[in-house]
């Protein structure tokens, strides 16, 4: 099956600030995430992607630009409102200071499904239209490309959160159990019978292994022998 990468836009002014950006336009890297988006391109640059998916935000634009930048193909960023940042509404541009003293805080932080933000969308509907978008890019690129493609979808936080607690078959509830940093690299594949979560938040590491992948099937008993490596025989000496 396909590979799905999911990064992670670098750090905003806003972010540095404890602000809540949310959709709000104008909101940038800074030096700090800069320097992460161009890590996670260095260390994609050695994958053969399909296609670069972005969030249409400024930030997680940026953060696509920087990836295409370390390449040598002609890939451009497609631009994907699927994955764009949650709908904060009213929450929108405050400091999370501020937002921690809100009684729908708790909620966010122990029962997401239940919340929706005033003005704004509620978490699930987040995540059944990211969740939605992710698989209907990768179905695509996978008929177009065959299974051994690979491709990027750039997004925000709370967007890779969701979207890997699909894959686990984690309640939404459970979602704030993963940490997903800024200009973090997450995997994950959409097999025929279940998803194949590879690896989440990222920071450093070789990432050639995602051109050698295997296809999504059975699990392997006892872990198995890792990417792009085959079982060997047993070796007669018994050791």
């Amino acid at each position: 099956m396909a590979t799905v990468i999911l990064v992670r836009h670098g750090r905003t002014t806003a972010n540095a600030a404890g602000i809540l950006s949310g959709r709000a336009a104008g909101v940038k890297l800074d030096a700090l995430g800069r320097s992460q988006a161009v890590r996670a391109a260095q260390r994609l640059a050695v994958v053969p992607l399909v296609a670069v998916i972005s969030s249409p935000l400024a930030r997680c634009r940026q953060t696509a630009r920087i990836i295409l930048e370390h390449r040598g193909d002609s890939l451009r960023a497609q631009l994907e409102a699927g994955i764009i940042e949650c709908d904060y509404g009213q929450w929108q541009g405050r400091a999370l200071r501020e937002l921690a003293q809100e009684p729908l805080w708790s909620v966010v932080q122990t029962q997401p499904s239940a919340a929706v933000f005033p003005g704004g969308e509620s978490l699930v509907a987040m995540q059944a239209r990211s969740v939605a978008a992710m698989r209907r890019h990768d179905a695509a690129l996978e008929a177009e490309h065959g299974t051994g493609a690979v491709w990027v979808a750039v997004t925000h936080g709370d967007i890779v959160k969701s979207v890997l607690a699909d894959a686990l078959g984690m309640d939404l509830d459970l979602f704030q159990r993963i940490t997903i940093s800024p200009g973090s690299v997450s995997v994950l594949r959409y097999g025929t019978s279940r998803p194949d979560v590879v690896a989440t938040n990222t920071d450093s590491g070789d990432l050639s292994w995602l051109r050698a992948m295997d296809p999504v099937g059975d699990a392997q008993v006892g872990g198995g022998a890792g990417p792009g490596t085959a079982p060997q025989d047993a070796d007669p000496s018994g050791s």
